[in-house]
């Protein structure tokens, strides 16, 4: 029994170090995830304690514009826009909002134990100056983490199953040679690829509408917007990443290959898409590559009609974006396709 089983053993392990490409990403993988954190969460002077947004003109804000701005320990977020900043503010998801635009004034949740500290740094930082901010307040409870993570959970579930759903399954028919059956009859690559695609468009809807329903029994979530401007989203984000993931199958011929791929480009977006955590504050260049990520419009697209009460004309740029991505990597993905 023992010598079957080191034979059988001795064999995979053979066919798997064949696999130059598949052993490569094996390896470099875990190199990247840990090179991928450093790269976002990259911060000499360490972790901030408080969280201030600054509502500036088109001038560049220096910190000379206030001595607060000076203050260590203390992040500030550019924000462009008051109504969603004083949102956050409501939410304790800004400690303090200061606005520097002409007079300068600022606003505090009175319900914030950090929003009292940080309002305390402020009056401290203006103790000499003759010019004190304007003070005003808002009131509103916190968000709770899963009112703020499950959108972005339901999205991370809906990337997963269309990337391996799809990617790694006609993976594996290219080697089994299932496709080259299919290709001696007169079905085309476009029709192949796309009946692919609507199949999976209803596993993932289906599994996220199960996942909706239990988690809002147990939970009891936030869900203040339109369930049609949801629905639209996770249409056009699931059929973007399908596509993303048919692209992968249009060439690869081994499963471990494929399973490589498919995690160089899946854990990038779950670590810079903002599922688990705000990028708000992280490293500015890794804030632009999330911006090229279709996770980071699925996920904040979901957010804002979840959280922020949005309909389908507020996600209407999300809903383009993705739909119109996940054509263009359809149209991809069928010019690249190969049968065998």
């Amino acid at each position: 029994m023992w010598h079957r089983i080191l034979s059988i053993l001795k064999a995979r392990n053979r066919d798997f170090y064949r696999d130059k490409a598949g052993l490569g990403w094996n390896i470099i993988m875990p190199v990247l995830i840990v090179f991928g954190f450093a790269f976002i969460f990259h911060d000499d002077t360490g972790e901030d304690l408080f969280k201030v947004g600054v509502l500036k003109s088109t001038e560049t804000v220096v910190a000379s514009a206030s001595p607060f701005l000076a203050t260590r320990h203390v992040t500030f977020v550019d924000v462009d826009d008051l109504p969603s900043a004083l949102l956050k503010v409501e939410r304790h998801q800004l400690d303090l909002l200061l606005d520097l635009r002409g007079e300068p004034r600022y606003w505090i949740n009175e319900h914030s134990n950090k929003g009292y500290l940080a309002e305390r740094l402020l009056q401290a930082a203006y103790v000499k100056s003759e010019s004190v901010p304007e003070r005003q307040t808002v009131t509103g409870r916190a968000l709770r983490y899963v009112d703020w993570v499950l959108p972005g959970v339901l999205a991370m579930n809906i990337m997963f199953s269309s990337l391996w759903g799809v990617g790694w399954v006609v993976v594996r028919y290219r080697k089994n040679g299932v496709l080259r059956r299919l290709q001696a009859t007169p079905l085309s690559a476009f029709e192949f690829l796309s009946a692919q695609i609507i199949s999976r468009l209803g596993v993932v809807l289906g599994a996220s509408i199960l996942v909706y329903i239990g988690a809002d029994v147990f939970l009891d979530f936030v869900m203040r917007g339109s369930y049609l401007a949801l629905f639209l989203v996770y249409i056009a984000g699931s059929l973007c990443l399908i596509s993303l993931g048919l692209i992968v199958a249009s060439r690869l011929r081994t499963e471990e290959l494929a399973d490589g791929v498919l995690n160089l480009m899946s854990w990038p977006m779950l670590l810079m898409s903002g599922v688990w955590f705000s990028m708000e504050g992280t490293n500015p260049a890794a804030q632009a590559i999330s911006n090229l990520m279709p996770l980071t419009h699925l996920v904040n697209g979901a957010r804002r009609v979840m959280i922020d009460g949005a309909g389908v004309t507020q996600v209407l740029p999300e809903i383009v974006i993705l739909g119109g991505t996940g054509l263009i990597l359809l149209l991809i993905a069928a010019r690249l396709f190969h049968w065998d």
